[in-house]
């Protein structure tokens, strides 16, 4: 009956897949939802559009809180954990609805959504080490980050369309139904046993990231990788605006965001197989730091675009292989808490390099000077990644915090699979 189970999850895992991809561009449009139409919503609620900018900020501030309990509540209970976050999400865009055009409705909508948030994101290299062989997990954490990014982007794209054909109340009724469809196929999927479960018992303690050098340097790359393109998507009109063309910031983070796909969705699983992960994500620094240079002389917005679409295509790409690289350094069982510290150091750095562009806001050289200069300490902080492999092991004598030695052998197999040499 096990053997028959486990048989059938594996047919079922781009299933499971596609719905938890689903759940995570949800959370996106969701938070996303009063950003396309800021002007709009401030007529709509009566609100100061500072008041609208701030239904945004909940999110990352909501997700520092929750990252790391999230995190170890989804390696302990995974189904229990991704569920909740599920039903949050679900639950929160229904919230909204009971005053499409009241802000405290909406500000109890948001809320209620970023919490669940973190327990979907940091399932992002959970559900890969859940249901997938350890050949298709690239693959399938790129499909999870990509998802990401499909979010932002349909958020960008259909938040104006929907006000405009139905207001805020259709806007909000859309979201939600989707929504509830994502939450319900997600609840559905975490019945499903896992096919590679791992061992519960090693994600006992967070002890073992105060010690991980290598753990401590991704975060890093993810504090400056998404803090730049937050940091872009706030402020990228402002900047525009000194050059005469603010009214091009929304199609050309968007743009940004559609490279971002592309680079998500092809990068992650060619440098995984050849095992290049530093001198890919090397690469996306040093072009991150030259597009945002560029962008001070050239503000030719069709120019500015072709620029945006490379920056995006290997800047947002370091997403999943840096959750790529952190399950196959901190194995599956602890997989959920690695997620939430990288992506609370992702979350820390959107806030912290946006607030340090807004004190520079008045000049547009000052403002994308600073997005530049993150992109080379981002570049600085991949000389300490090995070039090649899964990372340093954890300290030693603790095996993975509680492990053994034959966890870690383990966790070595593993990463010689997902490389293509022999498991």
């Amino acid at each position: 009956m096990a053997t028959h189970t486990a048989a059938l999850m594996r047919m079922n895992r781009w299933v499971i897949l596609a719905g938890y991809a689903l759940l995570t561009a949800c959370t996106q449009l969701l938070w996303l939802a009063y950003a396309p139409i800021t002007t709009q919503t401030h007529h709509a609620m009566g609100v100061s559009t500072g008041a609208v900018g701030d239904l945004a900020i909940i999110f990352p501030l909501v997700y520092v809180i929750l990252a790391l309990p999230a995190g170890r509540w989804l390696d302990a209970r995974f189904g229990q954990a991704l569920g909740l976050g599920a039903i949050l999400t679900a639950g929160g865009g229904l919230l909204r609805l009971a005053g499409p055009s009241s802000y405290g409705w909406a500000v109890a909508g948001q809320l209620v959504i970023a919490a669940g948030q973190p327990f979907v994101f940091n399932s992002i290299p959970k559900i890969a080490a859940r249901y997938f062989p350890a050949r298709e997990r690239t693959t399938a954490i790129s499909i999870g980050s990509v998802a990401v990014f499909a979010g932002i982007l349909a958020a960008v794209l259909s938040g104006g369309p929907l006000f405009d054909a139905g207001g805020l109340t259709l806007l909000l009724w859309v979201q939600a139904g989707v929504a509830v469809l994502a939450a319900l196929w997600v609840l559905a999927a975490v019945r499903t046993p896992a096919a590679f479960p791992g061992d519960p018992s090693v994600a006992v303690s967070l002890r073992w990231l105060r010690r991980d050098r290598f753990m401590w340097v991704l975060a890093g790359l993810l504090f400056v990788g998404i803090g730049v393109f937050n940091a872009v998507a706030t402020w990228l009109d402002s900047i525009l605006t000194h050059f005469g063309h603010g009214g091009a910031s929304g199609l050309l983070i968007a743009i940004m965001t559609v490279g971002g796909i592309a680079g998500g969705a092809l990068l992650p699983g060619i440098v995984a197989r050849r095992d290049q992960r530093r001198g890919v994500l090397q690469i996306a620094l040093v072009v991150t730091a030259l597009a945002f240079a560029l962008l001070t002389v050239v503000h030719n917005p069709a120019a500015g675009g072709a620029v945006m679409f490379v920056a995006g295509f290997f800047l947002l790409a370091g997403l999943p292989i840096v959750l790529d690289w952190s399950e196959l350094h901190a194995g599956p069982e602890r997989a959920g808490s690695a997620a939430g510290f990288l992506l609370l150091a992702g979350n820390l750095g959107g806030v912290v390099l946006s607030l340090i562009v807004q004190a520079v806001i008045g000049s547009p050289y000052l403002s994308l000077g600073v997005l530049a200069l993150a992109g080379l300490a981002g570049l600085a902080l991949t000389a300490r990644l090995p070039a090649r492999g899964a990372g340093a092991v954890p300290p030693a004598g603790t095996g993975r915090d509680g492990g053994t030695a034959q966890d870690t052998g383990a966790a070595q197999d593993a990463g010689t699979a997902r490389e293509g040499g022999p498991a």
